[in-house]
């Protein structure tokens, strides 16, 4: 299998879930598709969505709900077929 790196795209906050009150994008051990959102990032009251990028399973996040990230800093672990 291909370990594929999920980069943010800018810098800002990142967030696993769309809002508050919903459950998170995906979970450790899902499935995604290349263009599923598996979080995004926020900057100036403006929301970014992140896709995973690769189909595969997400293995791991590599940064915390609310961490600070900078651009093309790797966010998630996507394995492919």
């Amino acid at each position: 299998m291909t370990r594929h790196e999920v980069v943010s795209p800018i810098p800002g906050v990142f967030y696993r879930r769309p809002d508050p009150d919903s459950p998170p994008f995906t979970e450790d051990g899902a499935a995604v598709t290349d263009d599923q959102a598996v979080g995004l990032v926020e900057v100036m009251k403006s929301f970014h969505q992140i896709p995973a990028g690769a189909a595969g399973t997400l293995v791991e996040f590599l940064v915390a709900d609310e961490d600070e990230v900078d651009a093309g800093q790797p966010v998630a672990v996507v394995e492919t077929p």
